[in-house]
């Protein structure tokens, strides 16, 4: 998968997080995902659709972090998920990918986006309808794993 793609969406990630919920994150090793089971609770999954390329993109928290972040947002904690903590992930992952489209679309490439879906609960699949390779990227910090996946059809 081209790096074009794929920095300016961990970029954006670390960016929103760190601004929005000042939480600071760690990158793990990306890898190839084989499977369409999330590796968190919840998660926010967003279309992007171009000229010239077509993707998806999702986040996925565990729910320890979902809540760390709902906490540092609004500085409630909510006990469990729930529908606020999922407008959360749905607009986080909106920024995230309106960051990257910002930056991307400096390097020529163009795509209008999808509104989010959010989908929680253990074991949940994420289906990402692009004929192209799923890159899964971990990252880490004190309140849990966050997982970016990225999916281009280039």
């Amino acid at each position: 998968m081209n790096a074009d793609f794929v920095n300016p969406f961990i970029g954006g990630f670390l960016n929103v997080l760190e601004t929005m919920a000042q939480t600071s994150l760690k990158p793990g090793k990306p890898k190839r995902k084989q499977d369409d089971i999330a590796k968190g609770d919840i998660s926010g999954l967003i279309g992007m659709v171009g000229p010239t390329v077509k993707g998806s993109l999702s986040i996925t928290f565990d729910e320890s972090l979902a809540l760390t972040i709902m906490e540092r947002m609004v500085g409630e904690r909510p006990e469990k998920i729930d529908a606020e903590v999922g407008d959360m992930v749905g607009e986080i992952t909106n920024m995230i990918c309106g960051n990257a489209k910002r930056d991307l679309s400096e390097k020529g490439y163009e795509f209008g986006m999808a509104t989010p879906i959010v989908v929680s609960g253990k074991q949940h699949t994420i289906s990402h309808q692009v004929d192209g390779p799923k890159l899964i990227l971990p990252f880490m910090c004190d309140a849990g794993l966050a997982h970016l996946e990225i999916c281009f059809d280039k």
